[in-house]
């Protein structure tokens, strides 16, 4: 539940522009993934945000808060996505390729690599357990997208977890190398995401092409982008 607005910033305007929350959320994005979370104070957290203590406080019961924000910025909208595209009409492979490129453009879009998030021990913690739900239902969608594609249930259900493995493999990349994100890594991993469940080369490019229908059609707040993550 968030907490109420309206205490006063420490200095000036807010640098992101979108209000106090957001700056402790960009604050925070930007110390866990470059100074790591557990070293990274409430303390510093507040002064990296340009407010004092007490009004991360207000917003924020700690860090961990601002953590569980993040983490499921990067999964609800995914999620939502997901949730649109398993009733949509179209063949399950051009919609599976549509959830593929929707999800790396997510994970690499911004100036932080917010998702390599995901790789902080501290997640064991019981406090993030609605993000490690959030994330259990989107595999399951990816999941039900991947058995409609093949005619073997069981096969399908083993080869799901390689297509999201796939899709967020982008994380590491982007920490290895930035500059190999570009707008052309969403439809390469969707590409290669539908060869994996079994597609033939004709019939993965026809699902590519309907894919980038459906993916042009949906509404920005549906493409798997968020404020946490643009630019």
């Amino acid at each position: 539940m968030p907490r109420p607005t309206g205490r006063p910033r420490a200095q000036g305007e807010s640098p992101t522009g979108l209000g106090t929350r957001e700056d402790i959320l960009q604050a925070g994005a930007r110390l866990f993934c470059d100074t790591g979370y557990g070293s990274t104070s409430t303390h510093a957290l507040a002064r990296e945000a340009g407010v004092r203590q007490a009004t991360l406080y207000h917003y924020f019961a700690g860090k961990h808060e601002v953590l569980l924000e993040l983490l499921l910025g990067t999964v609800a909208p995914s999620l939502a996505t997901a949730r649109t595209l398993l009733d949509r009409p179209e063949p399950a492979a051009a919609r599976l390729w549509a959830l593929c490129a929707s999800d790396v453009r997510l994970l690499s879009g911004g100036d932080v690599n917010v998702g390599s998030l995901y790789l902080l021990p501290e997640l064991a913690d019981p406090r993030f357990a609605e993000f490690h739900a959030r994330r259990a239902e989107l595999q399951e969608t990816y999941a039900q997208l991947v058995a409609q594609c093949s005619p073997d249930p069981a096969w399908s259900r083993r080869i799901a977890p390689l297509v999201l493995d796939l899709v967020e493999s982008v994380i590491l990349q982007r920490r290895r190398d930035a500059d190999w994100i570009d707008e052309e890594s969403g439809p390469m991993i969707a590409n290669a995401a539908l060869r994996i469940v079994g597609l033939g080369e004709q019939a993965a490019e026809a699902a590519a092409d309907a894919g980038r229908r459906i993916l042009a059609g949906l509404p920005e707040d549906e493409d798997g982008l968020s404020d946490l993550t643009r630019s």
